[in-house]
């Protein structure tokens, strides 16, 4: 058993590396006074800095999350490793040699298991740069200089090659006094038929490193027509290599990323390469995996969420870098940071923008960028028509959500405005309100409309049964009539099936959520689904076929039938008649709304956050405007 590490030695690593520059491997620290520092906590999650280290006295306490201690705590605690592999990293860092009590200096076979592997992927690392310069390595440095990238360059960013042989790297690390299993656990070596063979072989090599620089994994480019395996293969998950929290280049770029609060995140190694000899210092990429959030957490710990950082995605111009980027935006909010995307015009990425048009032109191509989501609502956009209204309203239920996600509320604003002229509708405060109100709905109710109780009779489908698989039969009608809010929901949606040119384009723009009887909230999706009632102007009977088609299941079609012959209640069916089914509709959700927000007002009481108060006495304020308007107005209001 390895012997325990010398107390005094112990002293002298804690006294020898400072636990600002420790910590700030990790996150970007800022003044707090008083000689502290402080940062966004790498333990939990938070906005506002709560995360302090003083360096006079060698400790760090976070006052969110009451994390605390020294040097050797931290990193214990942020990389998971024992004592006694903390100890041993932080003093091979200083320089330091350890002494052990009981058996003299500890076996190298008998240290700890991270310690053991990030040695391996530093050794098999420095083995992939020496073959690099060999004759079967022509291929590859035939690959890098294709692309602009000289001997210079392949050094500054540790590039290597791994020789097309079974086992070289193995009997190599073999030699250094690895173990099989050692290996194995790296994921340098995989089972063979007689033993453990290299994991990668005639590639391209990439070392991945961690925020604090070491090597962690390998990003391997295929380079002969002769090898069956993928483009690029990575390490597989290990117990230090994690490819949905690791950051390629984010070791060379966590200084200027800090200094300038800017990040540029590209799509691979040698758009990487590209952009830091180019001179943009900040970029970064994912390994094989889509941006997620922790990668956004390893950002946001540099960038220390201040109000002019910026994250900039320089994702491909073609329909997967595209995805990418709409994948990304689903995360974009999690960011304090604003959020950009840059597409070359001829779609080049950062690598071929630099071989064919020089460094000047990758440094342009980060600077006239759209906002993220601006590019996901036009994205949205273009799969609708906007020269018809139901198109126009079909683009907003659709865009409406991403945008009412946005949670600075004078930020959410101007974007629906923005909204509303993409869209091309006119009434830009239609929009800004019925983007608030999704934002209102979704942040109030999980993401669901306002929703009354929907009373069944014993012989209908239950009302999950419209949203599920299921397909009940209908006998009678599919809500009890006595609700005068579920009779007009009815009313409306008969009049949508049966006269569309009465209620059209009003009905279109209404949202999903604004049925609160979930049999009608189906009906009203499959009509939308359908393209709007504006479709059955045309031709009512190819109309009626396409709702019924949209229809998730046997009940809901069964409900539209049933809708599309019933009799109306009023005696003269009109534009009048029509109005005021829409409005009705309209108020029976905005009182909802404004019951939900006072009720919400109640519970926050006079010591709530001033500012969340002011919020929601605004809103309903808004509400009750918007509610007089109807009555008073009727149909011109909405």
């Amino acid at each position: 058993m390895a012997g325990r590490i010398n107390d005094d030695d112990v002293k002298v690593v804690r006294d020898a590396v400072p636990i600002d520059t420790v910590v700030s491997e990790y996150l970007q620290l800022r003044p707090a006074g008083g000689g502290n520092m402080k940062g966004l906590c790498p333990f939990h999650d938070e906005k506002s800095p709560s995360f302090q280290v003083s360096p006079s006295k060698g400790l760090f306490h976070c006052f969110g999350c009451q994390e605390g201690g020294d040097t050797i705590a931290f990193v214990m605690k942020i990389d998971h490793l024992s004592f006694s592999e903390t100890v041993e990293r932080l003093a091979a860092k200083a320089g330091i040699t350890l002494r052990y009590e009981e058996g003299g200096y500890n076996p190298t076979h008998q240290r700890g298991e991270r310690i053991r592997l990030v040695e391996a992927h530093k050794a098999a690392a420095d083995f992939y740069v020496e073959q690099l310069g060999g004759e079967e390595a022509a291929i590859g440095r035939k690959f890098l200089a294709e692309r602009g990238f000289d001997q210079s360059a392949a050094e500054h960013f540790g590039v290597g090659y791994s020789p097309a042989g079974w086992d070289h790297l193995t009997r190599f690390l073999r030699g250094k006094g690895f173990s099989d299993k050692e290996l194995l656990l790296a994921g340098l070596s995989q089972d063979g038929r007689r033993g453990p063979i290299d994991r990668f072989r005639g590639r391209l090599m990439w070392p991945i490193r961690d925020i604090s620089g070491e090597v962690v994994g390998f990003g391997a480019r295929k380079l002969r027509d002769d090898d069956n395996g993928p483009k690029y293969l990575n390490t597989p998950d290990t117990a230090i290599y994690k490819k949905s929290q690791v950051l390629y280049g984010v070791d060379l770029a966590k200084k200027d990323i800090a200094k300038a609060s800017r990040a540029v995140v590209v799509e691979g190694y040698t758009d990487v390469m590209a952009c830091h000899l180019a001179g943009i210092t900040t970029a970064i990429a994912t390994c094989g995996t889509a941006f997620g959030t922790d990668h956004i957490k390893i950002l946001r710990r540099l960038l220390m969420d201040n109000g002019s950082a910026r994250v900039i995605f320089t994702f491909d111009g073609d329909a997967a870098g595209q995805k990418a980027a709409l994948r990304a935006f689903e995360d974009d909010q999690k960011f304090a940071a604003e959020t950009y995307i840059a597409i070359a015009p001829d779609g080049m990425d950062p690598c071929e923008l630099r071989l064919n048009k020089g460094d000047a032109a990758v440094q342009d191509l980060v600077e006239p960028r759209t906002p993220l989501f601006e590019f996901a609502i036009r994205q949205i956009v273009s799969r609708y028509d906007l020269e018809t209204p139901a198109g126009r309203a079909s683009a907003l239920d659709e865009a409406g959500p991403i945008v009412a996600r946005i949670k600075n509320g004078a930020s959410q604003h101007e974007v629906a405005v923005q909204l509303a002229g993409i869209l091309g509708i006119l009434d830009t405060q239609f929009v800004v309100k019925r983007v608030a109100q999704m934002a209102r709905w979704a942040r109030d109710r999980g993401g669901r409309g306002p929703a009354g109780p929907a009373s069944s009779s014993p012989s209908s489908p239950s009302p999950s049964s419209y949203a599920s698989g299921q397909s009940p039969a209908l006998s009678g009608p599919a809500l009890n009539l006595r609700s005068p809010a579920h009779r007009t929901e009815r009313e409306l949606l008969k009049l949508a099936l049966q006269r569309p040119e009465l209620v059209s384009p009003a009905f279109d723009a209404y949202g999903v959520d604004e049925f609160t009887a979930p049999p009608y909230a189906a009906v009203r999706r499959a009509v939308e689904d359908a393209g709007g009632a504006e479709q059955g102007m045309a031709s009512a009977p190819e109309y009626l076929a396409g709702v019924r088609e949209a229809a998730p299941n046997d009940a809901v079609r069964a409900l539209v039938t049933e809708l599309a012959v019933e009799v109306f209640h009023g005696k003269t069916i009109d534009e009048s008649y029509a109005g005021e089914q829409l409005v009705r509709v309209r108020l029976r959700a905005v009182d909802l709304r404004i019951h939900d927000v006072t009720s919400t007002l109640a519970r926050l009481g006079t010591g709530a956050d001033h500012e969340r108060h002011q919020a929601v006495q605004n809103e309903l304020w808004v509400l009750q405007q918007y509610r007089q308007s109807l009555r008073n107005s009727g149909a011109a209001a909405l």
